[in-house]
């Protein structure tokens, strides 16, 4: 199991930069046979397209480092719970 975190870990370290630059984060929640849930932070989590960024930039990076990887969900944040 720590070798796949350390993947998934690795592959938000690459999707990160943009995401701060536009005001948000990424942190990993959870991870359950093949499914991750992350947290999106800051503008990320309110952002209206943040379910398209989910998919079509944090699943797919997500992806390429884990293939085993089928599915990624966000999770709130706990400061939002």
């Amino acid at each position: 199991m720590a070798n796949l975190e350390n993947k998934i870990l690795k592959a938000l370290d690459e999707i990160r930069p943009y995401l701060v630059q536009d005001g948000g984060d990424i942190s990993l929640s959870s991870i359950v046979g093949n499914k991750v849930k992350v947290k999106l932070h800051g503008a990320c989590a309110d952002c209206k397209v943040n379910q398209m960024t989910l998919k079509n930039g944090v699943e797919t990076t997500i992806k390429k480092y884990a293939p085993e990887i089928e599915v990624v969900e966000s999770v709130l944040p706990l400061s939002e719970w």
